[in-house]
Order: C-alpha cells, then structure tokens, then sequence
C-alpha cells in the first residue's frame, strides 16, 4: 500500500490553502518537500494531481480521487486521534455492566442518568440474565463492572462496597408469622421459600440463616421479577426474604408484613466489582460516586461502611 496518511494531509492542506507555498506552511514543510511528496505520488500511479501554475489551483481527475479519501479519512483519524487522548486521561472509554442483583434497577436507572449528564463520552451497555456469569465475564473482558453481594478471592478483581443492608422475611399479612416481631430458622422450614434463580450458597438467607441451623424449607420456588415475588407472596403462595431497601416501596401494602430474621438480623452487602487494572480510570470511580450518592438518597435502611475494601 503506497498512499499514506501524510499524503491525505498533504492533499488536504492543497485544497484548503490553494497554494504549495500556503500548504507547505500549514503542515510544517519546507516547499520542496511537499513537492517532492506529491511528485512521488504522481511518478508512482503515472497520473497528474493538480495543474501546476494554475490560478485558481486545480485539481486533476487523480487529484480529485484521492482528495475524496482525505475528507473521507483524515476526520475518521482526528476524531480516533481524540478519542484515544480522552480514553487516556480516564474520561472517554467503556463501561458494560453486568448485574447480578435482581432488585438493583430502583437506583440503578437514575444513577446512570445522573451518570450520563457527567460523563457523555462513556461507552454504557447493560447486562442481565439469571444465567448470566458476571465474574467470569468481568475477567475475560466481556464487561468492565458488575453489581454483586458474593465477594470472593480474585485476585484480578477490586471490590468496592456500596453499601450494607438488612434482609427482611416479607409475608402475606394474614399470614401466621405476621403477627410474630422477628422469625427464627426453624419458622421457615414448613414454608415455600420464593427466591431469585440463583443458587443457595449465594443466597444470604441460606448461607447466614437456614443452613448454620440445619433448616431447609419445605420448598423452594424460583421468580425472577421482584414484583411478582411479592404478588405471590401478597396472595399466599409462599414467603420471601429480600433486601429492606427494596421492600421499601411496597411498606405501605396492606396485604404484606415484613419481619427481621434472628437476633441480629441477617445484613448482607452490595459490591462494585472492576477489574485491577481498571479501577484507578476516572469515569469508572465516577461511576461508583455517582451510584453511593444516588443509593444513599434513594433507598431507605442502608448502611454505610468503614472505607473501601480492595480485595488483595
């Protein structure tokens, strides 16, 4: 390939100046040298660019030919140029996020709102699906942030918290166990447990309340929408457990009770997770502050944490 991009420049800077001695100024060329460049170009294809001498100047048929590439190309490569200068100074780039948390869109839409208004040149997709694998995704590059309660041992990863957060078990108002002020394990081994179509050992309500006590309910039914799980357990198909803040909007339902579990409450936490590598970029700190601000505005019972904590 013998055209470069300091030929478009070239032919570029001849169409707007209309003169070599004005282009060979704009692009910082001796006039020789521009000369030399285009006669090169004219020896390689046997073809005339321009009429040499001619006021105005005119182009020739190849002239015009690889003028339309210039104006085609050469703003394709500023505007890269730009983008690649504002990728590395951390406010233009790629934010795909991955969601494990089926409650997370009561603040999650008008943190990335607020997010957009601060950060236009940010890239933003979303993702999720009960099958989805986030952490796995998150490593291999598919996405660049999840929305998760799990914190595990991954080196490669940095988790940030968002904040804590109580459970509450939520049942029908003429249920049983309304009438209660808080429930143990054992209240929940003759019921339907409805949960998100994740596994137990992921769940808290399995993994700090059920399973140290041995207890396992009667059934366990998988719903994917939160208001649906509240629809059936409004109506006596079974009982749920689920983060306070998200039973938020739904604690002046007359058909719903919602009571703290244990003695000292089932609390769990929500996590930003990043890779390593990309958790000094600015857009996506921007992002975390952004989500802190709108969460502690939006949603009631949360709790903040001593510091970030950076898995090691």
């Amino acid at each position: 390939m013998y055209i470069q991009v300091s030929h478009l420049r070239s032919i570029l800077a001849l169409a707007e100046t209309g003169s070599l001695t004005a282009a060979a100024r704009q692009l910082h060329l001796t006039q020789s040298a521009l000369s030399h460049q285009l006669k090169g170009v004219e020896k390689h294809f046997g073809a005339k660019l321009f009429q040499r001498k001619s006021r105005p100047l005119q182009f020739c048929a190849a002239g015009e030919k690889l003028l339309a590439l210039a104006r085609a190309i050469v703003p394709q490569l500023q505007e890269c140029e730009y983008s690649l200068l504002r990728m590395a100074q951390g406010v233009a780039g790629r934010l795909h996020i991955g969601i494990e948390c089926h409650s997370c869109f009561q603040w999650l839409m008008p943190t990335l709102d607020l997010y957009r208004e601060s950060w236009p040149e940010v890239e933003l997709d979303l993702t999720l699906g009960h099958s989805f694998t986030p952490l796995p995704a998150l490593k291999s590059g598919r996405v660049d942030l999840v929305i998760s309660s799990d914190l595990l041992p991954e080196p490669a990863l940095a988790f940030q918290p968002l904040f804590g957060y109580e459970s509450w078990l939520a049942v029908s108002a003429d249920h049983p166990l309304a009438e209660r002020e808080r429930v143990c394990p054992q209240d929940l081994q003759p019921e339907t447990l409805i949960t998100y179509p994740v596994e137990q050992g992921r769940l808290d309500v399995f993994s700090q309340f059920l399973h140290p006590a041995g207890v396992q309910p009667m059934a366990v039914r998988h719903v994917e929408l939160t208001p649906m799980i509240l629809q059936l357990v409004a109506s006596n198909r079974g009982v749920t457990v689920l983060p306070s803040w998200a039973l938020g909007e739904y604690a002046g339902n007359p058909r719903l009770c919602f009571l703290p579990m244990g003695e000292q409450g089932v609390w769990g936490t929500l996590y930003v997770v990043t890779r390593r590598s990309d958790s000094d970029k600015p857009y996506m700190n921007g992002f975390i502050e952004q989500a802190r601000v709108t969460c502690f505005e939006q949603l009631p019972g949360i709790s903040t944490l001593a510091g970030d904590v950076l898995m090691k």
